[in-house]
């Protein structure tokens, strides 16, 4: 009998250790609420032993490993059909993937990195259009700026200090100022536009932003290409560049910015025109929103802007921008219209070589450089999100016409779909029809864009 009177209390006391034990695991796993007052004896863990010390353990073993731990990879992928038929050459046809992986650490005593990996694939027969002259069986066809490449897209380090919010960036980099309209980063294209660069952002005082940065080179979208010929106008910039903008958004209904781009430019392509992208532009812009009832609100835009030739541009001349924009939104419409004026000088027009062009003036990419008579752009767009489904599509109407000279460049019709699906992706429709009138535009274009994005 003392045999199973002593089994039983050994088996009790395994019960209750393994209940112990079994109490600890749960509360382990537990949401981090406070468990009900209980009677059972609290376990103590083993003591650890104490922590090096030390500022190179603290960044070893502590700062540097949470930096890691938190970096963030980004992978961003497009794969995309574009139609393009230009009345006076041959109709191309272009199945693109564009892929991007990078990786950002996550800030490590202010100090922040990025590296990005860029690629352009063509799916089908790589003649089947032209590649901004990139390839020669692609010639007679019409241009889809998309050559393939693979390239280092950005590599930078930057260092914030938040006390006097400001933060300085240097390396291979993305440049989006206002709305892009003079420096931007193509983001339409396959191959997107980047920097190298050393850049400094900062905020004095509330609402105001002041940007700087010197570039001396411009990775463009065709630039860096094999077979692109030597004395192609799609090459890389070699800059010697700076780019300042200053913000300020202190008022509820308005942001007034100004800015300087004084841009040396250099395509060392051999030609004798090779520098003519150089040009100093001054100018600044008014934009915001204002509410009108509880269903409608106004947006607007108002910028002006003066541009000279600059260091060794061959040209001479000094020419006016300036633009104009009201929308109404009511959802779930909006509408709106505006009038944009590129001049011309000395039949010289004015020059937006860095800017997201896509963006303006018709996305039939008639006017990817202003005419020598400059370019007026008239135009409206409605756009309506259908419910349920959350579909936005866009129409928009562009009349051109020069600047000087009297001469009517033609209209466009654009439309465009966009579906976001989830989280990562998004679909995207579009077309554009362009129809010309006075040489050199007396030609018509159709294009015709169905994509998918993926971006984590």
């Amino acid at each position: 009998m003392k045999k199973n009177k002593y089994t039983n209390i050994h088996r009790k006391q395994i019960l209750t250790g393994s209940a112990i034990v079994l109490a600890a695991i749960a509360s382990v796993f537990a949401d981090g609420t406070p468990a009900a007052t209980t009677t059972t004896p609290a376990v103590i863990p083993a003591a650890k032993p104490p922590a090096a010390t030390g500022t190179l353990n603290s960044f070893f073993n502590g700062a540097l490993p949470d930096a890691i731990g938190n970096s963030k990879i980004s992978v961003n992928a497009r794969l995309r059909w574009e139609y393009a038929d230009q009345s006076n050459l041959k109709a191309a046809n272009a199945e693109t993937l564009r892929t991007r992986f990078g990786l950002t650490t996550a800030p490590l005593y202010g100090f922040q990195a990025m590296i990005e990996a860029e690629n352009v694939l063509s799916l089908g027969e790589k003649n089947d259009y032209n590649a901004a002259g990139s390839n020669p069986g692609g010639a007679g066809k019409t241009i889809i700026a998309d050559p393939t490449t693979t390239e280092l897209n950005q590599a930078w380090l930057s260092y914030t200090y938040t006390n006097l919010p400001t933060t300085i960036k240097g390396g291979r980099e993305r440049i989006v100022l206002d709305n892009a309209r003079f420096i931007g980063d193509v983001a339409w294209r396959q191959n997107q536009q980047t920097f190298d660069a050393a850049s400094v952002q900062s905020s004095p005082i509330k609402d105001l932003t002041v940007f700087y940065s010197y570039v001396w080179d411009v990775h463009r979208v065709f630039g860096d290409v094999s077979g692109l010929p030597v004395t192609s106008p799609n090459h890389d910039f070699k800059s010697d560049s700076h780019l300042i903008n200053v913000s300020y958004d202190g008022w509820k209904y308005a942001k007034f910015t100004g800015y300087t781009y004084l841009l040396d430019l250099d395509l060392d392509n051999g030609t004798a025109t090779r520098y003519n992208n150089s040009c100093a532009t001054y100018g600044g812009s008014i934009s915001g929103k204002i509410p009108a009832g509880k269903k409608l609100s106004f947006d607007y835009r108002g910028e002006f802007a003066y541009q000279t030739d600059y260091a060794d541009s061959t040209v001479n001349y000094g020419a006016d921008y300036y633009n104009v924009e009201l929308a109404a939104n009511v959802k779930p419409f909006v509408f709106g219209g505006g009038y944009e004026v590129l001049g011309s000088d000395n039949n010289q027009g004015f020059r937006t070589p860095l800017a997201t062009l896509h963006a303006f003036n018709g996305w039939a990419d008639v006017f990817l450089g202003t005419p020598a008579l400059g370019l007026q752009d008239l135009y409206g767009f409605a756009q309506v999100t259908l419910p349920k489904i959350g579909l936005p599509i866009r129409f928009v109407y562009h009349k051109f016409d020069s600047d000087t000279g009297g001469k009517d460049y033609g209209q466009e019709f654009d439309a465009v779909a966009t579906k976001k699906l989830g989280k990562y992706w998004t679909a995207i429709a579009k077309y554009s029809h362009y129809d010309g009138e006075s040489a050199p535009y007396a030609f018509n274009v159709d294009k015709v864009w169905v994509e998918m994005n993926f971006n984590f």
